[in-house]
């Protein structure tokens, strides 16, 4: 697992590996990641946006940039979590991913970016 604070706010990524949804032969790879956002500021926060940076090894370098995470903007109170499960499908068995979160503080309405840790992303026969 990969952790990060910025901002009063920890951000967690574990990835997995999906060969049911993968197919080698076609260079499709399929992973899976779960990010764990906790809120260690005394103040309630609203995650507003991601943005991401994604980088397979074959070269190619993709942006994605929308509204909250999974369909939702979740509210993240004090000392709480916030946990969702998303994919990313690369062209080769070994990419990366980083990138920020857009959060509000539900007090006062000021936005600031909570960094997305950099993880790699490895089919497990590669590692061999």
């Amino acid at each position: 697992m990969i952790s990060k604070i910025s901002e009063g706010i920890t951000i967690s990524v574990e990835t997995y590996y999906q060969p049911d949804y993968s197919n080698p032969v076609n260079s499709e790879y399929m992973f899976a990641y779960r990010i764990t956002i906790e809120n260690n500021n005394s103040f309630p926060v609203k995650l507003l946006r991601r943005h991401w940076y994604i980088n397979d090894s074959n070269g190619s370098n993709r942006e994605v940039e929308g509204e909250g995470v999974v369909g939702v903007q979740p509210q993240i109170n004090p000392g709480e979590s916030y946990q969702y499960v998303s994919g990313c499908n690369l062209r080769s068995e070994i990419g990366k991913m980083h990138g920020t979160y857009l959060m509000e503080n539900i007090n006062t309405k000021k936005t600031f970016q909570a960094i997305i840790p950099a993880f790699e992303m490895c089919a497990p026969f590669k590692l061999n």
